[in-house]
């Protein structure tokens, strides 16, 4: 079927001049649906277009709030551990005093007994691997948390062996014989002198300190009693294990206050100042053996106390 053609004709009136134009009934039609269909089809298209963004914005802000949530629970972990250190240094700050006395004893230990009571020195491994991170960045967010989560780590670690040492140190400074074990008069001093019974020339392993009879004998450091009873020429005596080595004794007592495996503290009451066994009066035979080897008392012994 041929198309209906129509044909309009135009006359100018003044030139007397005519044109004609024809035109295809469909095509007009379908050129006028063309231009009224182009804005809906425009609209569909910028709707189709929205819907697909709000989708990816929507999609994204759920990625987001997982992330967020992660990151709140990493965070949070972070600041439990820098809580933790903060805490574990606090202690540390009151725990690091020493008693001067005892300080001043324990410096002049032989070095065998400082270095087995500190246990060596300690290592840097746990945190050799930081200083190469924090150099060459961090590169993401995540990657910066799971980094700072391992330095809190290897600083927690570190701590705890800081912890440890600070621990020892106190534990060989109550193990260190520091004050004097009775108030009275130093008689006799360590090493070479004159037997008081014979006169001959004679080797002194501890300090004789003379004191009135029945003066109390405290112990010069923490440790575990481990004989109380009559020993020969020491008389009634008193041998204090300390640890890390440390012995002392306490010889020519009237009478003892103790019992064996008896674990006591610095200042603890052992006995009373007497005169038995090879003794030439009221005063107090004291010793300190260090590895199986005598020391001199007087070396770690602080100013008596009035």
């Amino acid at each position: 079927m041929r198309a209906r053609r129509y044909t309009f004709v135009i006359a100018d009136r003044q030139s007397g001049a005519v044109r004609r134009l024809t035109i295809s009934l469909w095509r007009t039609v379908a050129g006028a649906a063309v231009i009224f269909a182009l804005p809906v089809l425009i609209g569909l298209g910028a709707r189709w277009s929205a819907t697909a963004a709000i989708a990816d914005l929507q999609s994204s802000n759920t990625a987001l709030q997982v992330e967020n949530a992660s990151y709140r629970a990493a965070t949070g972990q972070l600041a439990g551990q820098v809580s933790a250190l903060q805490s574990a240094v606090d202690q540390l700050d009151k725990r690091n005093a020493l008693d001067p006395d005892a300080k001043r004893a324990m410096d002049k230990l032989p070095a065998i007994v400082r270095s087995r009571a500190m246990g060596g020195s300690m290592s840097d491994a746990p945190t050799r691997g930081v200083g190469p991170m924090l150099k060459s960045g961090f590169g993401s967010t995540d990657t910066a948390l799971a980094v700072l989560s391992d330095l809190l780590g290897a600083l927690s670690s570190r701590l705890d062996s800081v912890r440890d040492s600070v621990e020892r140190r106190h534990a060989l400074a109550a193990a260190t014989p520091s004050i004097w074990p009775v108030a009275g008069w130093l008689t006799s001093s360590f090493g070479s002198r004159h037997d008081p019974f014979n006169g001959e020339k004679s080797f002194h392993p501890g300090l004789d300190i003379s004191a009135d009879y029945g003066t109390p004998v405290i112990a010069t450091a923490d440790g575990k009693v481990v004989s109380a009873g009559a020993n020969g020429e020491y008389g009634n005596m008193v041998v204090v294990d300390h640890g890390f080595g440390i012995t002392t004794k306490y010889g020519h007592l009237s009478r003892i206050a103790v019992t064996g495996d008896q674990r006591i503290k610095r200042g603890d009451v052992l006995g009373y100042v007497g005169s038995t066994g090879r003794s030439t009066g009221p005063h107090l035979h004291y010793e300190i053996w260090m590895n199986d080897h005598l020391a001199n008392p007087i070396e770690l012994m602080g100013p008596q106390a009035h």
